[in-house]
């Protein structure tokens, strides 16, 4: 059941090939959907009723619906009203949304765990809004939310297995085409599974010493 080094050595090209996309995928999304929350985050803790409608809109669409509705919406929906995405582009404005949207909860809990007396001190010292968001707020809470957001930039990475779905040629894909051709679906997807797993488990390692050393750090 489990493939040889001839299976591995000749299924490795389009399986790293599929890798490479994936990776791709989970970068730009991640470059694009954090910003994004820290966007969507300030937007719902704003005092303006439409900034913070909108906000909440996006906010709690990106989390209530599946990442796999989001890209078929952008991949399938959008075409029907005359707007044509691309697969690669279609996977980043999905799973960008879907990080936007829960960074965002992430971010503005970090921000708001921050005490009260730092902003009271801000304002006696009669920093700007901006100056204080951007010298006092995000510095403490990017460091706080750092964790959380690392551990879900690994569950990013292996949504887009759901990819596969839209066209995309990324690691799942290339795994199910090797497959329907030689018919050895187990030792291909279990190949895929590694290849995911060479990533997600180092990730998670890293997330464990961060909190570990956030947790001595705020003990001190």
């Amino acid at each position: 059941m489990l493939p040889d080094f001839t299976e591995i050595t000749a299924w490795m090209p389009d399986l790293m090939s599929g890798f490479k996309i994936s990776l791709q995928v989970t970068f730009f999304s991640l470059l694009i959907g954090i910003p994004f929350g820290l966007v969507l985050a300030l937007g719902v803790m704003a005092k303006g009723r439409v900034i913070r409608a909108i906000s909440l809109f996006a906010v709690e669409v990106g989390r209530g619906a599946p990442a796999l509705v989001l890209l078929q919406f952008i991949y399938v929906g959008l075409p029907s009203a005359g707007l044509m995405v691309g697969s690669f582009m279609a996977a980043i404005a999905a799973l960008a949304w879907n990080t936007g949207a829960y960074t965002s909860e992430i971010i503005r809990a970090s921000l708001l765990s921050i005490p009260s007396g730092q902003r009271e001190a801000a304002e006696a010292l009669g920093m700007k809004r901006l100056d204080e968001l951007r010298f006092i707020l995000l510095p403490q809470g990017l460091r706080v939310a750092l964790p959380a957001l690392l551990g879900f930039s690994i569950l990013i990475f292996q949504s887009t297995s759901l990819c596969f779905t839209i066209a995309l040629p990324e690691l799942v894909s290339r795994a199910y085409e090797i497959g329907s051709i030689t018919f050895r679906y187990f030792p291909v997807l279990l190949l895929a599974g590694l290849l995911y797993a060479s990533i997600s488990i180092p990730a998670a390692l890293l997330v464990d010493f961060i909190e570990k050393r956030a947790g001595k750090f705020a003990s001190r």
